[in-house]
């Protein structure tokens, strides 16, 4: 990488993470004038156009880098977060399939999934993932939580609560406290199961894995504004 590219990189970045989206996809938009293919710098202008809301050239970008990388997971699965944030479920749900199938031991990928269809009314289909993605990894306090929350808009009391229950052993969270909620690692606090969440604490829940660690950031205002 040129130093060139590198510094541009770099202040996208940095914009990015002052908010300062549009801002940031100039940056990244020179790096692309001097490589079209540059692979940070499509990925990063792609969630940075999300986050502004111009979805369909957001969407171009990261198409292009699955032409670019056909069988990298990662950006496959981000592009079928991008394609339901504008809408297109039945290809977000191609994509989010074509990711699962590449790597198929992967929790995450079901736990992404999961997300995907609580979103569009699929809750059987949400748990179903979730249980996926536990059996994968019985550790994943975050799926856990997100199962019960689906078991509870299901009306499934108990096994919600004892997906609470597992969930909160995990991270060693006592809900009959008042102390803050802890963190579990690198990832984002486990919610109360017992209060009402949003939308976005949902997502700041899922997408907190390896692959998906900063994309939020990228969509909060549009997940935020989402019905679901």
């Amino acid at each position: 990488m040129s130093k060139t590219i590198e510094k541009w990189i770099n202040e996208g970045v940095k914009h990015c993470e002052n908010a300062k989206f549009e801002a940031g996809v100039k940056c990244f938009s020179k790096v692309l004038e001097k490589d079209p293919n540059h692979t940070t710098g499509l990925h990063n202008r792609a969630r940075a156009l999300s986050r502004i809301g111009q979805l369909e050239a957001s969407l171009a970008d990261f198409e292009k880098l699955t032409q670019l990388f056909p069988t990298h997971a990662t950006f496959i699965g981000d592009f079928a977060v991008a394609l339901h944030l504008n809408n297109k479920n039945d290809l977000a749900l191609f994509h989010f399939e074509k990711a699962l199938k590449l790597e198929p031991t992967n929790s995450y990928r079901y736990s992404s999934r999961a997300f995907f269809k609580d979103r569009i009314g699929d809750l059987e289909g949400a748990i179903a993932d979730y249980e996926k993605a536990v059996e994968l990894d019985p550790e994943d306090a975050i799926a856990l939580n997100n199962k019960g929350l689906v078991e509870e808009k299901l009306g499934y009391k108990d096994k919600a609560n004892q997906s609470f229950e597992r969930s909160n052993e995990l991270v060693g969270y006592d809900p009959t406290k008042t102390n803050p909620l802890p963190k579990i690692g690198n990832k984002a606090p486990k919610h109360e199961p017992t209060k009402p969440i949003n939308r976005w604490d949902v997502i700041k829940s899922v997408f907190t894995k390896e692959g998906f660690k900063d994309f939020a950031k990228f969509t909060k205002g549009l997940v935020k504004g989402n019905k679901g």
